[in-house]
């Protein structure tokens, strides 16, 4: 069976529907999963042995383009994640027998199997949602999937020539400042040069701060605040993979509920996460797909004393690493 997988949004989006992927594989290894992803997310799913092909959308190419190319995959059902008028007509006009998503939008209307799943109510988290989804096409389906579902076998050999290079010899702690995705909470840079220091101060590991390649004045800002310290500064150039390969060897992994904290989380690494105070924002809707005892998260108030209060738990917590 020829099964496509759609989630064509962001990054932590698109980690979020790894263990369905992961699931339709288990069921039957005979069944060709079909992963439709965005540009920025197709390094990743080739590198995931669970994925069959990768159908990459631009967004941008018409709707009668993306449905050509889906057509010539010869699909025996989809299906989608998360959907939009755009995907959902497409593999309508592309003749996909089975289409299945959840009803929500308008465009639940070229989709043949709808399943109500309410998700703004977050009963559970979107990776969770995701998997339900698969019941519809296999009722018999086993949810489980291991943890970390990615794992590098080059990832040794990058972290070794990482610490090489920059002449590491302790366990790193990682700080992600930066902000994106849906996360709608995060540490100023001020607090987060505190928490960097207390955790220098220790001296007990290597700090690392890691950007995104779009974040080289954030980069260049950190390192002005923190010239007079020994901290590594490492700006991600050569994709998500590398990155990945990178971090998946650190001791923890520090930021907001972004993309590259599910990623963190993704290949195994401790994570200390800050989210929004609110239902949509969230851990309960976007815990990550790793192993919960590994992940430690803090819903960020915007109330001051109650921060402050938060903020204090944050600065033990990284002492007793």
């Amino acid at each position: 069976m020829r099964i496509l997988v759609a989630r064509t949004d962001k990054l932590g989006d698109f980690i979020t529907a790894l263990p369905a992927l992961y699931v339709l594989k288990k069921h039957d290894p005979q069944n060709k999963i079909i992963a439709l992803v965005a540009p920025l997310n197709k390094a990743l799913a080739l590198t995931c042995n669970f994925i069959d092909e990768v159908i990459v959308d631009d967004g941008q190419s018409s709707v009668y383009k993306l449905s050509r190319k889906l057509k010539r995959e010869n699909i025996d059902a989809s299906v989608t994640l998360f959907s939009n008028t755009r995907v959902a007509l497409a593999q309508f006009l592309a003749g996909i027998p089975t289409r299945i998503a959840p009803a929500t939008k308008i465009a639940q209307i070229f989709y043949n199997k709808r399943v109500k799943q309410r998700r703004s109510e977050v009963k559970m988290a979107e990776f969770e949602y995701n998997l339900v989804l698969m019941k519809t096409l296999f009722s018999d389906i086993d949810l489980d999937y291991k943890t970390p579902l990615l794992v590098f076998d080059d990832a040794q050999k990058k972290y070794q020539e990482f610490c090489i290079n920059n002449n590491i010899i302790k366990e790193v702690i990682a700080f992600h400042v930066g902000f994106g995705g849906s996360s709608d909470a995060n540490w100023n840079l001020d607090e987060y040069e505190i928490l960097i220091r207390e955790v220098l101060h220790v001296n007990k590991y290597k700090v690392v701060l890691t950007f995104g390649p779009d974040e080289k004045s954030l980069k260049e800002e950190m390192q002005k605040r923190l010239q007079d310290s020994n901290v590594i500064f490492y700006l991600s150039t050569d994709g998500i993979v590398d990155f990945a390969k990178l971090i998946s060897n650190f001791k923890l992994f520090v930021s907001t509920s972004t993309g590259t904290y599910h990623l963190a989380s993704l290949v195994g690494t401790p994570t200390m996460t800050f989210f929004g105070d609110s239902k949509f924002a969230s851990a309960a809707r976007w815990k990550s797909v790793g192993d919960e005892k590994l992940q430690k998260h803090y819903m960020l108030p915007t109330d001051a004393d109650k921060r402050t209060e938060i903020f204090e738990g944050v600065k033990q917590d990284l002492l007793n690493v």
